[in-house]
């Protein structure tokens, strides 16, 4: 049966309220000073409305329970009341977004799945959020696909594919060029596996873009993650390690989602794939590798690895003079145990006096966040954490002590920059057990629509 949501203006409310109008309508009433302050910029409405989308689409999967086969409901539009004096698009962009994000399933692994996703007949208006949500869509798929069906040549693969449809260009580096390149990093972590590792790097530069300098983002593509021969316990640790490559699908969602709306601007994606595997080559704990750069770090735990191929692919970065190098990694436990589920860590090497005192570039990624939903608390910085990469046999160590790991893992990184940088550890929002808000559950593809709004927010 068809469905239909009605959004409706209320004087009198002073919160949303949203009830059943017969048994195939749902009435949606909106205060109107929450319409004022959005026609007035505001944006701490947005995810508000997101998260109301995401508890009508529970409530309707609930609904439809109780309804027999015939009247079971398959199709949903949702429109303004025909009377209705103020109506905002924004309201209902946010609305659906944070429906159409409820309504994704995984399930091309199942012989056998209920059907319980919507048929949604109406359109987000704004065609960078419309993109962008079908960029969290293909991450989401991506973080989700087991290594059996997505290993790092299969990757390259698919990669091929998405360039094709979406519109951006890709280059794929094999083992043998990132020998050349002696990213000893790559090579190290992926020592172990049988399987060979790549090097994919995503451009997209629209036709009107007039930019010499890019907007980098580099994603780690750990395709799995035991541990290598510091091994992860298996329940509830490697058990879900496909997804140690969600920073890889949210670089690939977003400039999937930038050449798909044709957004104006100029971007590239670094993205190294590996597997870190315990096998009889694999590198071990106090060994010394070379890195891209020439820096030689001490390997003192093999699940520190993520780091390892981020160094090498933010050195590779420097050949593009960038604008701007944000990276996106699931890189720790400790930025999951720092804010958990609500948000993104973020770190960046703007020289400032004071912590507080952030980039413009920062603050504009803090908005963007704002605005999407996909919220970030900023770390501190500060030099004295560089004390504990010291190594007593070679120029860095891959580990810091036992606390604040997150910033110790940014402090080794930044060692391999030289530009405006940006780093987010996405290690607590990219996989969940259960579903969260519009967060599927299994991958969320947090990451593209923030990545999608700061850089189409940019301009040119």
């Amino acid at each position: 049966m068809k469905f239909k949501v009605i959004l409706y203006e209320c004087v009198n409310s002073a919160k949303i309220n949203w009830y059943l109008d017969g048994e195939f309508t749902l009435k949606f009433a909106i205060p109107i000073n929450y319409i004022r302050d959005l026609e007035k910029g505001s944006i701490k409405y947005h995810d508000l409305f997101r998260r109301e989308g995401a508890a009508i689409h529970t409530f309707l999967l609930c609904l439809n329970k109780s309804y027999h086969t015939s009247k079971k409901i398959k199709s949903i539009s949702f429109e303004y009341y025909k009377k209705s004096h103020n109506i905002s698009l924004i309201i209902l962009d946010n609305f659906l977004e944070g429906f159409i994000l409820s309504n994704y399933r995984f399930n091309k692994h199942k012989s056998h799945s209920s059907n319980n996703t919507f048929e949604i007949h109406t359109n987000i208006q704004n065609k960078i959020n419309s993109a962008a949500i079908s960029g969290t869509y293909l991450a989401r798929d991506l973080v989700n696909q087991p290594l059996s069906h997505l290993n790092a040549t299969m990757l390259s693969r698919e990669l091929k594919k998405l360039a094709k449809e979406a519109g951006f260009s890709l280059k794929v580096l094999d083992e043998n060029q990132i020998k050349k390149l002696k990213m000893g990093g790559v090579l190290g972590v992926n020592k172990g596996s049988l399987e060979k590792p790549t090097f994919n790097i995503l451009t997209y530069k629209s036709k009107k873009s007039k930019s010499k300098n890019p907007v980098v983002l580099v994603g780690k593509g750990v395709m799995y993650d035991t541990g290598g021969l510091s091994l992860k316990p298996t329940l509830n640790s490697m058990d879900i390690m496909k997804c140690d490559m969600g920073g890889a699908a949210a670089v690939i969602g977003a400039i999937y989602s930038l050449a798909v709306s044709k957004a104006n601007c100029y971007v590239i994606g670094l993205i190294p794939a590996v597997e870190n595997r315990p096998g009889g080559a694999a590198y071990v704990p106090g060994d010394v590798i070379t890195m891209m750069s020439g820096k030689r770090v001490e390997v003192l735990n093999t699940d520190a690895e993520g780091r390892l191929i981020m160094a090498d692919a933010l050195h590779y970065a420097k050949r593009y003079s960038p604008e701007l190098v944000i990276d996106v990694a699931t890189l720790t436990g400790a930025a999951s145990r720092t804010i958990g589920k609500y948000g993104i860590v973020a770190m960046e090497n703007h020289s400032k006096e004071f912590f507080g005192h952030f980039s413009e570039n920062m603050q504009r990624l803090l908005d963007s966040g704002n605005f999407v939903g996909e919220r970030i608390a900023v770390q501190p910085f500060w030099d004295d954490y560089h004390e504990e990469l010291e190594s007593s046999i070679a120029d860095i160590k891959n580990i810091g002590g036992p606390e604040g790991g997150h910033i110790t893992a940014g402090k080794f990184l930044e060692k391999f920059v030289d530009y405006p940088w940006i780093h987010l550890d996405i290690a607590g929002v990219t996989f969940f057990k259960s579903k969260y808000l519009y967060h599927s559950q299994g991958g969320t593809g947090v990451g593209v629509r923030l990545l999608t709004h700061f850089i189409a927010s940019l301009g040119d």
